[in-house]
C-alpha cells in the first residue's frame, strides 16, 4: 500500500494538515517539525497526488494557469521553462494555455482554467478584456501579468517596456548614423507588443527629424520566411533604405538571407537589426543586432512573486526586469 498524508502524520507525530502544509512548501511551523514530517515522507516512500491537489482536495491548490500568446514562440519557451523549473522547486505545477494573441480566447481561457480553482494564473502582456478583468478579480487568486511591463497591474507585474525596447534602438541606430530606416513586421492588428516596439522606434526616429521612411507588417506569424519575402517587398517598393528594424530576430535573419541573395552586403549597403536574443543571432557570420531579453529570468521571477503572494510573504507589485542592446555588427 502507498504511504497517505495520515501514515506520515502518525509517525511523525503531528496533524494531517501540518503533514500537508509541510509537503506543500507551507509556513507555521519549525524547522524541527518540518525535518521530521520530511523524514518520515522519505522513509516511507510518499508520493503526493498531484490530482487531489491540483482540484483542492487538501484545501489549498498547487495549480497554477498560464496563458501566453503562442506556444511555439521560441521566447516564450524560454520564458515557460524559467516559470516551470520554478514552480516544480515551490511545490506547484503549471497549466499551459495560448491565446493566439487574442484578449476575447485569453478571457475564454481563463473562464475554463478558474472552473479548476487554480492557486494562481500568470498571463502574458497587460491588454485584457473587461470580461477578464472581472474574472481575474472575482476568482481572488494571485494574478501576474509578465512580458510587457505595466505600473497598474491588476495584481503584480513582472517584465520590460517594449515601447522603450524600440526607442532604444532607434537611438542606437542614429548614432550609427542611419537615417533612412524601414521596418518589417508580423501579426498586423493582432500582436500589441510587437506594435509597442515599433511605436518606440518611430517615436524616437521622428523626434529626430528622421521618421520610418517604409513599413511592411505581414499577417502572418513571424518567422524566417516572414523576414526575407518581408524584406523583398519592402524594397520592392523603397529601395533606397539603409537600415531596417525587424519585429524579431527569426525575421531579421531571415531579411539577412533576402539580402545576401540580391547581392547586398549586410551592414555596409543596409544595416538590420532585430529584437529578442534568440540564440542563432550570437552565431552568425556577423553578430546581429539585437535587444537581449531575460526570458528565463523573467518567467523565474513572476513564478517566485505569485507564490510568495501565495505565501502572505512581502514582494513588489511591479518587478522591472532590464533587457540588454546588443550592438552586433549588422546595424
Amino acid at each position: 500500500m502507498k504511504a497517505n498524508l495520515e501514515d506520515i502524520a502518525k509517525m511523525a507525530g503531528v496533524s494531517k494538515m501540518t503533514v500537508s502544509r509541510v509537503l506543500r512548501g507551507g509556513t507555521g511551523f519549525s524547522q524541527d517539525t518540518r525535518d521530521r514530517v520530511v523524514k518520515v515522507a522519505e522513509k516511507l516512500g510518499y508520493v503526493p497526488n498531484r490530482l487531489a491537489a491540483a482540484f483542492g482536495a487538501d484545501q489549498a491548490g498547487t495549480l497554477v494557469g498560464m496563458c501566453v500568446p503562442r506556444l511555439a514562440s521560441g521566447l516564450f519557451g524560454q520564458v515557460l521553462d524559467g516559470v516551470d523549473r520554478a514552480l516544480s522547486r515551490l511545490g506547484y505545477q503549471l497549466m499551459i494555455g495560448a491565446n493566439n494573441h487574442s484578449a476575447a480566447e485569453e478571457e475564454a481561457w481563463i473562464r475554463q482554467v478558474i472552473a479548476w480553482r487554480p492557486a494562481g494564473l500568470i498571463l502574458s502582456g497587460r491588454t485584457h478584456t473587461p470580461g477578464t478583468v472581472d474574472l481575474l478579480r472575482n476568482a481572488a487568486a494571485p494574478v501576474v501579468e509578465i512580458w510587457d511591463l505595466t505600473t497598474s497591474p491588476i495584481d503584480m507585474s513582472v517584465g520590460f517596456s517594449h515601447f522603450d525596447c524600440g526607442a532604444e534602438m532607434g537611438q542606437f541606430l542614429l548614432r550609427r548614423g542611419r537615417r533612412r530606416a524601414g521596418y518589417v513586421g508580423a501579426l498586423a492588428r493582432a500582436d500589441v507588443m510587437g506594435a509597442a516596439r515599433l511605436e518606440g522606434f518611430d517615436a524616437t526616429l521622428s523626434r529626430a527629424g528622421h521618421p520610418i521612411v517604409a513599413r511592411e507588417i505581414l499577417h502572418d506569424t513571424p518567422g524566417f520566411y516572414a523576414g526575407y519575402y518581408g524584406l523583398e517587398t519592402l524594397l520592392s517598393r523603397q529601395p533606397a533604405l539603409d537600415v531596417v528594424y525587424f519585429h524579431n530576430d527569426e525575421m531579421a535573419i531571415g531579411g539577412m538571407a533576402y539580402a545576401q541573395s540580391r547581392g547586398l552586403r549586410v551592414p555596409e549597403d543596409i544595416g538590420i537589426a532585430g529584437w529578442g536574443g534568440m540564440e542563432a543571432a550570437s552565431i552568425l557570420p556577423r553578430r546581429l543586432t539585437t535587444t537581449v531579453v531575460p526570458t528565463t529570468a523573467i518567467g523565474k521571477a513572476a513564478a517566485e512573486a505569485l507564490v510568495a503572494r501565495l505565501k502572505g510573504e512581502p514582494g513588489l507589485d511591479v518587478t522591472v526586469v532590464p533587457t540588454r542592446l546588443e550592438p552586433g555588427a549588422t546595424g
